[in-house]
């Protein structure tokens, strides 16, 4: 069995002591109670993040609905390049709250501005309702993101976990609409311990989705339940990226964690990748697990990666 990293290991003891003090968070409706034992768990044991020089809170009107997203600039240098940041918890839960603190890391680490989307959560809003309003946001500071004083030409989609799948469906809705619907040219992609592939058939399913590593395979198979309950949409490749045509995309930056039953379907996707011509920089962190950059004020490999990929973003602007 690969080793914990001893500073990981110790937040997720912490993380399940202050978990046991709080209501348990139960597989199933209602999901109002359980996101607030989420959210506040998750705000329990997240830093803070570096301190911005502008933060504020905009609207975006997309697929019939006002959507939140909170804008942060470490810097007030007119023109600054953009990450659009899209939040993990498995399409369920978690909001631009709960990643505030890493959308702020990034926003200093790449030396831009992140504007992070509170999209539509599931089952309340099924696939492709979310992937439709981040597409949509993007569109729009495509056209309008000068008037936020960002720059469009240079802007990146990322995003964790389920974010990070949003992040290439995002990517890959965008550029079959070249020519067509339109849209920004995207600088590259920002994929961090993504979904990628609906069918958890992989060997690091076998080996940690029983249990012990915090995202297990029933909780992954409720996350999928919510998000596509449509089984046979679930493969789409909107929806499962790790199956799409994947060439003609910007370059990508995946970065999977050790410990993960999302590790083989990442890695998978960065060799799909590569094979289709596409630019992309892999990193495997060891002996952490899922979710482990939101503990960033504990765990060393945390910074060290979110270091990584804001070194990844900065030339990723320059290029």
């Amino acid at each position: 069995m690969s080793e914990w990293d001893p500073e990981m290991q110790a937040f997720q003891e912490a993380y399940l002591a202050a978990a046991a003090g709080l209501p348990p968070i139960v597989l199933r409706r209602p999901f109002d109670p359980q996101r607030a034992v989420n959210d506040a768990l998750a705000l329990h044991l997240a830093d803070t993040g570096p301190e911005m020089a502008e933060t504020s809170e905009r609207w975006v009107f997309g697929r019939g609905r006002r959507i939140l997203c909170r804008v942060h600039k470490p810097s007030l240098e007119p023109g600054l390049p953009v990450l659009v940041y899209l939040h993990g918890g498995g399409w369920v839960w978690s909001s631009i709250d709960t990643h505030d603190a890493l959308a702020r890391h990034y926003a200093a680490s790449g030396q831009c501005a992140v504007v992070s989307v509170d999209y539509a959560l599931s089952p309340e809003a099924v696939f492709p309702q979310a992937l439709e309003e981040c597409a949509a946001v993007v569109r729009w500071l495509g056209a309008h993101a000068a008037e936020w004083g960002l720059d469009p030409a240079r802007m990146v989609v990322g995003g964790d976990s389920a974010g990070g799948n949003l992040a290439l469906g995002t990517a890959l809705m965008l550029r079959d609409a070249q020519g067509a619907s339109g849209g920004p040219q995207l600088a590259g992609v920002l994929a961090l311990y993504p979904v990628c592939d609906a069918r958890m058939d992989t060997e690091s399913y076998r080996r940690f989705g029983p249990g012990g590593h915090f995202l297990t395979s029933e909780k992954m198979a409720f996350y999928w339940d919510s998000y596509a309950p449509d089984e046979a949409t679930r493969l789409h490749p909107m929806a499962s990226p790790g199956l799409a045509d994947l060439r003609g995309l910007p370059p990508v930056f995946v970065q999977v964690a050790q410990l993960d039953v999302l590790r083989d379907e990442g890695v998978a996707l960065a060799d799909r990748l590569g094979e289709a011509g596409v630019d992309v920089v892999f990193e495997e962190v060891p002996g952490v697990i899922h979710g482990f950059l939101r503990a960033s004020g504990h765990v060393a490999r945390a910074r060290e990666a979110i270091a990584s990929g804001g070194a990844w973003l900065r030339a990723a602007f320059r290029s």
